[in-house]
């Protein structure tokens, strides 16, 4: 895959990263998991992949927690900023969109833990939304979240500045992303329950209609511009 060609491509993230990552036999971690959508792609694709997935959203992590068809995936609960295990620990970490809802101060020593517990030679893969697009339109209405995604981008280029870790690649794309009605986009944006989102009537309103723009015959499509930054631990770090 061309990394430099895909500024304009619009394909699934999981598309990206397997084909750029070798997963297969690696132990691998997941910052901020969620709802768990990319950790069951991770998990079931492939083989022989151990996987383990932290999120600190304590609501959403008593629900990842039931779940019992992903048998080499482990679920805690822990933020990004102490992470619970030992030194050279994984292979792969994976952020996705989760580094801007790190607290902005705790965004450095995240990142200090994300190589703590990298092996020597191993690769974080860090994917955050760029602040543009439709999608961000609707959003920045009651969730304006251009200064911590500064703020992130901010703390992955000061850990390369300083050679902590070094950055073996960094490209954008586009990825779609579907909500059936707004009702579902009120379910799964406004109503998450990492963050505590009140919209007065009249904010709700023009919400819902910013949204209605973007509303076609089969659903409400918006294409979210993603930059990835790859990031490698040294080989030579004691």
């Amino acid at each position: 895959m061309e990394l430099s060609n895909l500024k304009d491509k619009v394909c699934k993230e999981s598309d990206i990263f397997e084909e750029i990552l070798a997963l297969d036999g690696k132990n691998i971690l997941e910052l901020g998991c969620g709802k768990a959508q990319m950790t069951r792609l991770i998990a079931t694709n492939g083989h022989d992949r151990k996987v383990t997935a932290t999120e600190v959203d304590e609501i959403q992590h008593s629900k990842n927690i039931l779940i019992e068809d992903l048998p080499n995936t482990t679920f805690l609960i822990a933020g990004s900023e102490d992470i619970p295990f030992g030194e050279d620990s994984f292979d792969v970490i994976f952020m996705f969109k989760s580094l801007h809802h790190v607290p902005v101060e705790l965004m450095d020593e995240a990142l200090r833990e994300v190589k703590r517990v990298l092996k020597p030679g191993g690769l974080a893969y860090i994917s955050e939304p760029i602040f543009e697009g439709d999608f961000n339109e609707v959003l920045r209405l009651f969730h304006d979240e251009e200064k911590v995604r500064a703020a992130a981008y901010k703390a992955i280029k000061k850990s390369v500045d300083n050679q902590d870790l070094l950055l073996a690649e960094e490209f954008c794309f586009n990825t779609q992303m579907t909500f059936k009605s707004f009702q579902e986009f009120e379910a799964n944006v406004i109503k998450v329950t990492h963050s505590d989102h009140q919209l007065s009537d009249d904010l709700y309103e023009i919400v819902k209609d910013q949204f209605s723009l973007s509303m076609q015959e089969d659903g409400a499509k918006f294409l979210l511009p993603i930059r990835v930054d790859i990031l490698q631990k040294n080989i030579d770090t004691a």
